[in-house]
């Protein structure tokens, strides 16, 4: 993940399509890797029941297509990461080297844990986002540059206008997306009000 704290103004590099709306939290993440302790290998899990049949053998999936492979920007259609609201959807998907999300919408949860690790998700309207689903993969190695301070997507076709909410840009652009690394920046205003509560006197950390 990003160094806590860090500003996120641009992500730069080529993309990956996945077409399809409502693909959900099980279909990025089967539910038999949520019981792993840790996060740290689930960049081997996205769409596996997609990617894989029961016995292993490969299926066509762009995640598995060479011609992807580095991809950094990912590129979806409407509702994506909707049904439960395992965080370990955008984990898997920043693990794997996605590092912003470009779609039509997404359900809001899915975003909001996006954002907690500093994963941009931005919107477009369905004619824009068939519009570089088709530019990708007409040519894999088109390189698009995602610019969260001007709100758009700058691509070998033009520029692209692109939707995020103010607070999600303000807390990527300015670095505040880690809610820990800015509690623990702000330790002694934390300190000071925490002595002014009555219901905290005494408390020691």
């Amino acid at each position: 993940m990003p160094a806590s704290g860090s500003q996120i103004g641009q992500i730069a590099g080529t993309a990956v399509p996945v077409r399809g709306d409502d693909i959900d939290t099980d279909r990025i993440v089967p539910a038999r890797y949520l019981k792993e302790v840790t996060f740290d290998h689930m960049g081997e899990y996205p769409f596996m029941d997609e990617r894989f049949d029961p016995q292993g053998n490969p299926r066509p999936h762009p995640f598995s297509d060479p011609k992807y492979h580095g991809a950094s920007i990912l590129l979806v259609n409407a509702n994506f990461g909707c049904g439960s609201s395992r965080e370990h959807a955008p984990q898997a998907l920043y693990r794997f080297g996605i590092r912003a999300i470009v779609g039509e919408s997404f359900a809001a949860i899915f975003a909001g844990n996006s954002l907690a690790i500093g994963l941009p998700t931005v919107t477009v309207p369905h004619e824009n986002i068939e519009k570089l689903m088709a530019m990708v993969e007409a040519d894999p190695t088109v390189q698009l540059t995602l610019d969260l301070e001007e709100q758009c997507i700058n691509s070998p076709g033009g520029v692209i206008p692109i939707q995020v909410p103010d607070t999600a840009r303000n807390a990527l652009t300015q670095g505040y997306w880690d809610s820990a690394a800015t509690l623990a920046a702000n330790e002694s205003k934390v300190r000071q009000t925490a002595a002014r509560l009555p219901y905290l006197k005494g408390f020691k950390s």
